[in-house]
C-alpha cells in the first residue's frame, strides 16, 4: 500500500488526478491510498510520516506549494514530491526542495505514467527503516541512516540529523532501545548513542564525527564500542 497525497485547490484537478492514478494502479498492480487537501496549511496540520508521494500544487492562496514543501522537508527528507503547475517559469525553483519532478496542468496520463514509472524504479521508501516522532515543533520522519547521534537533554533526548536538532519525548533508555536495534548504532556513553557510519576517528576519550563534532566515549563502554566499530568498518571494506 502506497500513501499518496494530492494537495491542490481545484477539486476538478484532484478528481482527474485520482482517476489517472487509479488507472496506473490497475495497470501496474500497485495499491494506492489517497489523502486530499486544498491548502498547504491543511496538509501540514495533518501530515502523516508514512506518506510516500505528494502531488503538490505550486500556486495556492493560503499557503503556496514552495512554502509547504520547505516545511515538509524540515519534517521529512525522504518523501517524494511532484509539483503541479500551470506555469513553466516555476519549474526550476521546485528543485530547491528536492522535488522528484513537476507536472504541467492539466496533467496528461502519458506524462504522469512516465514520471511514476521513473519514481518507482528508484523508490526506496518502504525498505528504508525510519524513526517517526512528534514534538512541539511538529511531526518528523527521520531515516536511521541520516541520524548521526542522540544525546540526553534533561529528561528527554535530542536527535541530530541532517543539520537539524529535535527533541523526542523519550528518555535515553527508550531511545537507546530503539536505535541500538539498528546495526549501525552503539551507545558510546550513558548520555550518547552514535551512528557508526558518521564516526571518522578517535582521539583520546572522544569520537570525531564526519560532521566535525566531537562526542565523549566513556571508559566502561570503550572496549565494547571499539569492537563494534572495528566490526562495522570491516564490513564496509
Amino acid at each position: 500500500m502506497f500513501n499518496i497525497v494530492i494537495c491542490d485547490d481545484e477539486d476538478t484537478l484532484i478528481e482527474d488526478l485520482k482517476e489517472q492514478l487509479q488507472r496506473y494502479a490497475k495497470e501496474t498492480g500497485r495499491d494506492f491510498c489517497y489523502f486530499t487537501y486544498h491548502d498547504g496549511r491543511e496538509l501540514l496540520m495533518d501530515y502523516h510520516p508514512d506518506t510516500d508521494l505528494i502531488f503538490l500544487d505550486i500556486k495556492m492562496e493560503q499557503m503556496d506549494g514552495f512554502k509547504t514543501a520547505e516545511a515538509i522537508r524540515n519534517m521529512d527528507s525522504s518523501v517524494g514530491i511532484l509539483f503541479l503547475t500551470s506555469l513553466k517559469k516555476f519549474v526550476w525553483k521546485g528543485y530547491e526542495y528536492r522535488a522528484v519532478n513537476y507536472l504541467i496542468k492539466p496533467v496528461k496520463y502519458g506524462v504522469l505514467k512516465l514520471e511514476l514509472d521513473r519514481y518507482f524504479a528508484h523508490y526506496q521508501g518502504k525498505e528504508e527503516p525510519y524513526l517517526s516522532f512528534s514534538n512541539d515543533n511538529g511531526k518528523y520522519k527521520v531515516l536511521y541512516k541520516n541520524l548521526s547521534y542522540a544525546e540526553t537533554n534533561k529528561r528527554n533526548v535530542m536527535l541530530h540529523f541532517e543539520g537539524n536538532q529535535q527533541i523526542i519525548y523519550k528518555n535515553m533508555k527508550e531511545v537507546s532501545g530503539l536505535l541500538c536495534g539498528q546495526p549501525q548504532f552503539v551507545q558510546s556513553h550513558q548520555s550518547f548513542v552514535v551512528n557508526l557510519s558518521f564516526v571518522k576517528g578517535l582521539e583520546g576519550q572522544e569520537l570525531i564525527l564526519s560532521t566535525g563534532e566531537r562526542l565523549p566515549i566513556s571508559q566502561p563502554r570503550r572496549k565494547e564500542f571499539m569492537k563494534k566499530l572495528t566490526d562495522y568498518w570491516g564490513d564496509m571494506l
